[in-house]
């Protein structure tokens, strides 16, 4: 695919500086790019590419002030990194726009209901009264089990899995190896000292404009729901388990894990590595640092915690202050009490 200057600075609402016919056809690093990609400048750092990068057109911020004369076409925008976003986001909208049509092998209920301009890739399962919305795509290897709902705007990345009775909310992206729904971690002690079973007979709810990435795993509630809410974020190989709730714009990152029946509030962010244990409540805006151990609710707004388990940030920044000096602690005793010895001795040759 090919776009003019002029139609990028058109999307993202940019001011041209230079030749607008000009013409690109990919993206590129501003101090690796070549002719025909756009580049993009928003760290300061990386001013001296600017002068020398091959790229066809740069976008620049508009306070910018050149140095010298530059042979790219520049388009001006208030800011370089979230327009470069946004063009990423348009490119790839319209290269998923493009895939439309039923691939073979593949198997599709005779009662699932299938919306317009979608794309079902081979060796893809549809089971039972599924419904999918408009322009949904699903890649190789998507398994949807009975009566699954997805919402409009879907891209299901290849091998994902959605069990039975799940719900998918309009304008997500699952990405690959992601299991949405399988069972939660129940099971009864049993008197002999084996494990009994519990059905988990709920289900997942994900709202709109959630992503979630790779080899994720999202437990189907005991009873009820587990719930993603609008606009959350889940990066890959996360565990979240049954009956959890995960706040509106809340963010976690790789390898976290949070347990059962605990709730996260709105735009939380939670480190990678970081363990939630369950029966908890996480308050709005808290910020768990990585590999913390959180044992207990976080009650109070925009609180910051880390270590395990987790405690209050600037706290625990004194402590590992005061474990750093120690030896030099140590030292000061050791003298003090060398000290006392010496005024000990003194004393007692003065009352001898």
């Amino acid at each position: 695919m090919q776009f003019t200057a002029a139609h990028i600075a058109l999307l993202i609402n940019g001011k041209i500086e230079g030749d607008a016919s000009v013409t690109v056809s990919s993206f590129g690093k501003i101090e690796e790019a070549q002719q025909g990609e756009l580049a993009f400048l928003a760290n300061p750092k990386y001013e001296e590419h600017l002068y020398s990068t091959n790229a066809s057109v740069i976008l620049i911020n508009d306070d910018l002030e050149l140095r010298q004369n530059i042979k790219a076409t520049l388009i001006r925008v208030p800011d370089a990194y979230s327009a470069f976003a946004t063009l990423l986001t348009k490119y790839q909208e319209i290269a998923t726009q493009q895939l439309t049509g039923i691939q073979q092998p593949c198997y599709i209920a005779s009662t699932a209901k299938l919306g317009e301009n979608i794309f079902i890739a081979a060796f893809s399962y549809i089971g039972e009264n599924v419904v999918i919305g408009n322009n949904v795509k699903l890649f190789a290897g998507v398994f949807l089990g009975d009566n699954v709902i997805l919402g409009d705007n879907i891209i299901l990345h290849p091998g994902v899995k959605i069990y039975h009775d799940c719900i998918i909310g309009n304008n997500v992206i699952i990405h690959a190896g992601t299991v949405i729904g399988s069972d939660g971690f129940g099971f009864a002690p049993l008197a002999d000292g084996s494990f009994k079973k519990i059905p988990q007979i709920g289900n997942v709810i994900i709202e709109d404009f959630v992503e979630i990435g790779a080899n994720t795993t999202i437990d189907r509630a005991t009873m009820g729901s587990t719930i993603i809410k609008a606009g959350a974020k889940l990066d890959n190989l996360i565990q979240i388990a049954h009956n959890v709730e995960i706040g509106n714009n809340t963010v976690i990152a790789a390898q976290a894990g949070v347990s059962g029946s605990t709730k996260l509030g709105s735009n939380v962010m939670l480190g990678g590595q970081a363990g939630i244990v369950g029966h908890i409540f996480i308050a709005d805006g808290s910020k768990i640092n990585a590999q913390s151990g959180v044992t207990k609710s976080i009650k109070a707004n925009n609180t910051t915690v880390t270590g395990t388990p987790a405690y209050d940030y600037t706290a625990a920044l004194r402590s590992q202050a005061t474990v750093r000096k120690l030896p030099e602690l140590e030292k000061k005793i050791l003298e003090l009490e060398k000290l006392v010895q010496l005024l000990l001795a003194e004393r007692i040759v003065d009352e001898g």
